[in-house]
């Protein structure tokens, strides 16, 4: 049974989403509906308890071999395979994993300016109904007791942008050249040359791919009496039988999300609070790389996500699931 060619690593909340549906598109890449089996995560079964929400995300999880090479049975003949879990970079056991099974696959990392990113990382948590601090600064502030108690990845805002130990520690198993490394706002200000650098990594033929969808936009509900109530019997599904927690859950997302603005940027009282959490890492990353990322430690002219509004219709992504309507 086949196993992957390629997989997109890394980060969350980086465009991984739209990346994987633009590759979708190329008739030389195959990737599976199901975006983010998070097979390399284990060794096993996943964790049956976490933060508010991760239950059912386990449950989701592609665990066994069997599965996950049924992800790739469709592929047409000849076309490279994929997938993209962007914990896998920061999951340094996933890494190993990786090398053991697949040591000659190429690797696709989009590294986001790790304030920003931790900002939509939280956002996207607290417009879903399952982050219970309304404030960035002190939920990253909460992170290390939440690890502590078993919160799943995506809650680690400020780990998940340590980009600098992630790739160190990528390139003693992986040589440089199976490793394409590249700016989220590369995809987001230059879509056609960025896609053409993926596709020629990935050894596929270029131009045939030149935009980014949509994907994944989070709105951003206000924090009001309604949002709160919401919010309260979200985290409580959690406890519910899992057909009609994922069915409550489903209903209460849409809810909470319906009136929801778009995302908004952040101020640069709370950049300047989050700045110390990476300063450090980003002179490693300078040093991994040999790239100027010191404008991750400035102020920004611009913030946001990859697009504004999101569009009409389109929910925001669990991770996990096939895409839905």
């Amino acid at each position: 049974m086949p196993l992957p060619h390629f997989l997109v690593i890394g980060a969350p909340k980086a465009g991984t989403t739209a990346l994987h549906a633009a590759l979708q598109q190329h008739p030389g890449l195959h990737l599976p509906h199901v975006k983010e089996p998070k097979f390399f995560l284990t060794d096993g079964p996943p964790p049956t308890r976490g933060g508010p929400g991760d239950a059912p995300t386990y449950r989701e999880h592609v665990w066994r071999r069997a599965d996950y090479e049924a992800l790739f049975a469709g592929a047409p003949p000849g076309a490279l395979l994929g997938e993209a879990t962007p914990f896998y970079l920061y999951d340094l056991d996933a890494q190993r994993r990786i090398h053991a099974l697949i040591p000659h696959a190429k690797l696709i990392a989009i590294l986001r300016d790790p304030v920003e990113r931790a900002h939509s990382n939280w956002t996207h948590l607290w417009s879903a109904g399952l982050e219970p601090i309304g404030d960035v600064v002190r939920a990253c502030a909460d992170e290390r007791r939440r690890i502590a108690a078993g919160w799943a990845h995506f809650w680690h805002y400020v780990g998940l942008g340590r980009y600098g130990e992630q790739l160190a520690h990528l390139y003693t198993l992986f040589p440089r050249d199976q490793v394409l490394v590249f700016r989220y706002r590369d995809l987001v200000d230059r879509p056609a040359e960025t896609l053409d650098r993926i596709t020629g990594f990935l050894g596929v033929e270029r131009g045939l791919v030149t935009e980014v969808p949509r994907e994944n936009v989070t709105a951003h509900p206000e924090q009001d009496g309604r949002h709160r109530l919401l919010a309260a019997a979200t985290r409580t599904a959690r406890f519910l039988p899992h057909g009609l927690e994922r069915a409550l859950n489903g209903r209460l997302e849409h809810l909470i999300q319906r009136r929801g603005k778009s995302r908004r940027p952040l101020t640069w009282e709370q950049r300047r609070a989050l700045i110390p959490y990476f300063a450090k890492d980003v002179e490693l990353l300078q040093q991994v790389t040999g790239a100027d990322f010191s404008d991750w430690l400035q102020p920004r002219e611009r913030s946001g996500g990859l697009v504004g509004a999101r569009p009409p219709g389109q929910r925001q992504a669990r991770n996990g699931r096939p895409k839905q309507g």
